[in-house]
This record gives structure tokens, C-alpha cells and sequence, in this order.
């Protein structure tokens, strides 16, 4: 087989550039370990920046997007001293769009098969062979056939365990890591919000997040142990904990109801320099993990594809290389900014092992800083809206 762009992973990132690709009239194949069914099952974030949304208008499937995102103009901070409102709107003139990134799958996945493109689900042993040539190709089993897919070029779309990132030699490549000692349990319920906006809340017993999908769709979290495990937290243990870590009077206005998912996840700012070795380049989670605070993972995969498309373009259309020899140069600038404001915000809000008194003062002036600055709030909003591409 032969295509212009051979695409590694099938999720967010790796669907939305072979969109818009193929809008601009360029071949690209997606390959995906996984089934489409699979990869819609996976539970996500949902606040989109504004550079994404126009992404999903530029890959022509925003339409229901628009229908049925909830434009979000602000956003609450919770803490000892009460509850803050910071106006993205009044401070940056942008919102920001609430819209799970599972939804966004399924509208790239329905545009992707509507235009007749190709996807190859359930491939195995996948291998890019020669990245650092004029010649890559790419190798893979389906069905315990073997099969290669020469091309132009490869896009490592397929997130921090996949084989995209490993192709790279270990002299070439650097990686950059922070843990953090703490997970975030999260429950999805079918339960109208607690508030019509998201609540960050900094508690003496840990961080919460109250935030939602729809109407009657909620997704709660509690920095946990990491040594936790699902079966540890019952719903009602939840809800408690919860309530504990919430203002009184949103904590009483919580409906609750089973939880219809519940899972763990640790937290981790990881890097990798470079994002592209010869015709070998890396999106998204196969370069970069940020912690969920601030909801900054797909919207920097969203930012590497903007600068990965517009190069391809610029290449295939104009005869020139200078947008995808500096890729690397564009992607990482911006990844970086967005790593440090999820470090920091993550910071701002939850509790570490061993913090002391002076810690802890300083974890609520910083807060209150927040609160009462405006030029410390428009910060904010300029990182929380997405800084610009």
C-alpha cells in the first residue's frame, strides 16, 4: 500500500490531522490498535480551547459541537476563603467549550468514513522502518497477515505507550518527567451538574473537581492516594468525601445516583525533545503528558496537529519545508507554556505529602492572590482559553 502520510493511533489527534489533511486534498491512512468501539468507550476530558474549536470548524465537523457544547464564559475556584468566579470572557474575550473528548472522536470517526478515508482497525506489531530516510514505511500484522504501507510520511499519534516515540534513537531523544505522589478518582454519573460552571476546589482533605458532560451527565474527581484502588471507594464513600471538600452550600445542592464509571488516574508531566526525527513526527500524547488540572492534554495534541497540518500543506503545496523544520521548534515552544501552567495550577490546589505550615500559608496567599488580582486573574484566563497557536 502506498499513501502520502501514514498516521500511528487513532484517537483524537491522530483522527483530527488525517481530517484535515484530507480536506486539503492530502492521502493519509490511521492506523488503530484498537476497534472504533473501543477507543469511544475511553472516558476523557471535555473543555476544548478555542484554537481546537476552530480546528474541528477547519476539519468541517463542528456542527453538532456548536449544537450541543455548552459555552463556558468562567470558571469557580473554591477554597477556605469561599468561592471565586474567574470571567474568561470579560478577561480575554474568549470562552471555552465543554464537549467530551469522546464526542469528538465519534464526529471525527463519522467524517473520516463519510469521506470514504481509510482507517485499519486492529493492527498488531506495528514497525516504522526508516524514518530518518527520504523512504519510510511502516509494517504491521491484521489477522496474522503481515502488511506495509509505504509513504511520505509518519505521524506518531499513538500516545505514551506506543511504538512512535521508541522509534527515535535514545541519543537523539530527551526526556523530561515529574510524578506526582498523589491520583485523581473520578466517577461519571447520570446527574444534573452542581454548578452550571466548573468548580476547582483546594480543601484541607485534597483537591475536587465538579464538572460535566451534558444536562444530565456529571464527572466528579478526588485526589486520592495512589496507592488507592477503585474497589476501595464505594459511591457512597464519594459522595462523602466529596461533600467534605466542597463550599457548604454547593456541597448541599449535590445530586447523587450510582456511578456508571469509575477509574484512577495518576498524575505525570512528561516531555520528549524532539518531536520529529527525519520524516518521523510526534503528536500528542506520544510526545507530551500534562496532569488533568486545567484540561490541557487534548488541547496541546490539538495545537501540535495545527503546526503539523499547516507544514504538510505548506509542503505538498508550496514546494516548502520550513513548516515542518520547525515543528519540533513551533510544538514545544507552546507545549512547554501549557506544562507549566498545569504544574502550577496543579500546585495551587492540591495537597503533597509532607507540606508544611509555611506550605500550606503559601498555597492559600497564592490563592487569594488569585482572587484579588486582576492582572494574576487575565493570566489565568489566557492559559486556561488556550494561549495562541
Amino acid at each position: 500500500m502506498r499513501t502520502q502520510v501514514a498516521i500511528i493511533g487513532g484517537g483524537p489527534s491522530g483522527l483530527l490531522l488525517g481530517q484535515l489533511l484530507h480536506r486539503h486534498g492530502i492521502e493519509a491512512v490511521v492506523l488503530e490498535r484498537k476497534t472504533r468501539d473501543y477507543v469511544l468507550g475511553r472516558i476523557r476530558a471535555g473543555v476544548l480551547e478555542t484554537g481546537l474549536v476552530r480546528l474541528m470548524e477547519e476539519a468541517g465537523v463542528a456542527g453538532r459541537l456548536h449544537r450541543e457544547g455548552y459555552v463556558h464564559d468562567g470558571t469557580q475556584v473554591a477554597w477556605e476563603g469561599g468561592m471565586f468566579h474567574i470571567d474568561f470572557k470579560e478577561l480575554t474575550g474568549t470562552p471555552v467549550v465543554v464537549y467530551g473528548q469522546t464526542e469528538v472522536t465519534r464526529d471525527l470517526y463519522d467524517a473520516r468514513e463519510a469521506a470514504g478515508a481509510q482507517t485499519i482497525f486492529e493492527v498488531d506489531d506495528v514497525v516504522i522502518h526508516d524514518a530518518d530516510t527520504d523512504h519510510p514505511h511502516v509494517t504491521y500484522t491484521r489477522a496474522g497477515l503481515s502488511h506495509r504501507i509505504d509513504c511520505d510520511f509518519v505521524a506518531g499519534c499513538d500516545g505514551f505507550h506506543g511504538v512512535s516515540r521508541q522509534t527515535i534513537p535514545l541519543s537523539v531523544r530527551r526526556e523530561y518527567e515529574k510524578t506526582y505522589p498523589f491520583g485523581w478518582l473520578g466517577i461519571l454519573s447520570e446527574t444534573p451538574p452542581v454548578h452550571d460552571e466548573l468548580i476547582y476546589a483546594n480543601s484541607d482533605r485534597g483537591f475536587a473537581l465538579c464538572s460535566m458532560r451534558n444536562a444530565n451527565l456529571s464527572r466528579y474527581y478526588i485526589q486520592c492516594a495512589l496507592s488507592d484502588h477503585t474497589s476501595d471507594w464505594t459511591d457512597t464513600a464519594f459522595w462523602s468525601e466529596l461533600r467534605r471538600r466542597l463550599p457548604e452550600n454547593v456541597a448541599d445542592s449535590l445530586v447523587t445516583s450510582p456511578s456508571i464509571e469509575k477509574s484512577i488516574a495518576p498524575l505525570r508531566s512528561f516531555v520528549t525533545e524532539p518531536m520529529r526525527w527525519g520524516r518521523l513526527f510526534l503528536c500528542g500524547d506520544a510526545a507530551h503528558i500534562v496532569p488533568p488540572t486545567g484540561a490541557k492534554g487534548l488541547n496541546t495534541a490539538a495545537s501540535d496537529v495545527q503546526y503539523l497540518w499547516k507544514g504538510l500543506v505548506q509542503y505538498y503545496q508550496d514546494n516548502d519545508s520550513e513548516g515542518i523544520d520547525r515543528y519540533s521548534e513551533k510544538a514545544l515552544l507552546r507545549v512547554w507554556k501549557a506544562e507549566r501552567f498545569s504544574w502550577w495550577f496543579s500546585g495551587l490546589l492540591h495537597r503533597y505529602p509532607h507540606m508544611s505550615p509555611f506550605d500550606l500559608k503559601m498555597q492559600q496567599a497564592d490563592i487569594a492572590f488569585l482572587r484579588d488580582n486582576e492582572a494574576q486573574q487575565r493570566a489565568f484566563a489566557e492559559n486556561y482559553v488556550g494561549l495562541p497557536y
